[in-house]
């Protein structure tokens, strides 16, 4: 069984006479020092793996059988990250490198598909990912690579994958589905569906004419209220004919093959799905625009093709709206992001300080001795008092008017020593956006959401882990 390591490694014939292509070796190869001398990551990350990779290699395709394992899919990935390329691009990327295959383990052997790469990356579970970094950090502690003594906190906004959410392109997005879903379903048995015809351009039109309208100034909702009743009633159409196509798909008899089958289940289940949040989209829609509610964010749907998308308002610069989720990220000294954490709702920051202790404590034995996070997590002095009984140094600037006692405090310069370590922070979460892809995540479904964000963290640290 060789579906964890291949240990027989390829012959390496590759050299070069540039400086910067040895470097760029280098930095891969102290990677895989790292994944080498940390075999628990492949153990966490082959239990997920074991059951998909099973079924992977009992195929074969060209005559020849698939021999991938669980360090060759890690591999991939974290290289993914490091190269920020997508699935996709990582493959061709991967298949046309030498050094890229060698380090992947891959060798001359055959190289793994997009498709089965996009499989096996989605059966490692969120948790996994904040597994391999915890043990990734206490190999850091054992290796007295870092020592917990300074904490720096910060959270920051992760996109979803989502356009510009407004209600007539919501109503477009549910039509559009549905009606893909009714011509799969025409495709397996078009006497279920029958020879009533959609509407697309129709609809189409009707929600180019909304935005056009709705992005002149000069138009009042008034006059939107119309093409808006029009939109909604051809959505609320199509629910009643989806709805007969998947009573019809569930008890058909006429099915042709196994495989009819399978797909009618798909259908019948996804029509089922949005017709569900088709609803929810509809009725958001018949509340702001023609009832005039003011409908809460947390009541609102932001996409029906990532419906667990959160509207954040951080008042950024150049974005005073995102639409994703927040992460909190935990650093020490030496860049090692020794924790972080996933929030499906925005957190009160000052709320999570707590844990953020009791995780650290876990980690190194010790509270830190310094730490530093932005104003977000202030919630009033007493608490900062309290925290200044177990931690020496706690930088975390007030809120609001100061007396003259607090302003002193934050004019200390241990104070200020250790503000200027937080704002390192800033520069890690800068390095993970603009550089490892995770400004926003293309990946669908919350579970991958967090994953990814996951595998990002544990990329990082590796490269963080490889420079020391």
């Amino acid at each position: 069984m060789r579906a964890k390591r291949v240990n027989q490694r390829g012959l390496d014939f590759s050299a070069s006479n540039l400086k910067i292509t040895n470097e760029y070796y280098a930095r891969y190869e102290a990677v895989s020092t790292v994944l080498d001398q940390v075999p628990k990551l492949l153990d966490l990350v082959h239990g997920d793996l074991k059951k998909p990779l099973r079924e992977v290699n009992r195929e074969s395709r060209g005559g020849r059988r698939h021999e991938y394992t669980t360090d060759n899919v890690l591999r991939t990935l974290i290289c993914q990250v490091l190269e920020d390329a997508s699935l996709r691009g990582i493959v061709v990327r991967i298949d046309d490198s030498n050094y890229l295959r060698r380090f992947t383990r891959f060798d001359n052997g055959p190289m793994m598909d997009y498709t089965t790469l996009c499989i096996l990356k989605n059966a490692i579970r969120p948790e996994t990912w904040k597994a391999v970094n915890r043990v990734l950090a206490k190999h850091a502690v054992r290796s007295e690579l870092i020592d917990g003594s300074r904490l720096r906190l910060d959270t920051t906004a992760v996109e979803t994958n989502v356009h510009w959410p407004t209600d007539s392109s919501l109503l477009w997005d549910v039509y559009r589905t549905l009606g893909r879903l009714i011509r799969q379903a025409r495709e397996i048995d078009p006497e279920i569906v029958g020879s009533r015809r959609l509407q697309d351009r129709q609809a189409k039109r009707l929600q180019q004419k909304i935005s056009r309208k709705a992005a002149n100034k000069g138009r009042s909702a008034q006059q939107l209220k119309p093409l808006y009743i029009q939109l909604i009633r051809m959505v609320e159409d199509l629910f009643g004919w989806s709805r007969s196509v998947r009573k019809e798909l569930a008890t058909s008899r006429r099915l042709a093959s196994v495989m009819d089958a399978a797909m009618s289940a798909a259908i019948v289940q996804q029509i089922d799905h949005y017709i569900e949040l088709g609803q929810q989209v509809v009725g958001q829609a018949r509340r702001r625009v023609l009832e005039g509610e003011r409908v809460p964010n947390e009541d609102k749907l932001f996409s029906i093709f990532e419906p667990h998308t959160e509207l954040l308002k951080r008042g950024k610069a150049g974005k005073n709206v995102e639409f994703g989720h927040m992460i909190q990220i935990q650093q020490v000294d030496g860049k090692l992001i020794t924790d972080y954490d996933v929030f499906d709702k925005r957190p009160v920051e000052h709320g999570l300080l707590e844990s953020v202790l009791m995780s650290h404590k876990k980690l190194f034995g010790h509270y830190p001795t310094e730490l530093a996070g932005d104003k977000g997590y202030y919630e009033n002095m007493d608490a900062v008092h309290r925290l200044e009984r177990k931690i020496p140094i706690v930088s975390i600037g007030k809120k609001g008017r100061r007396t003259l006692e607090e302003t002193a405090r934050e004019h200390d310069p241990l104070f200020r020593l250790a503000q200027r370590f937080r704002a390192g922070v800033e520069g890690t979460i800068a390095f993970l956006k603009r550089q490892l892809r995770l400004a926003r995540c293309f990946n669908k479904s919350w579970e991958h959401f967090v994953s990814t964000i996951g595998q990002t963290i544990v990329a990082h640290n590796l490269l963080v882990l490889a420079r020391c």
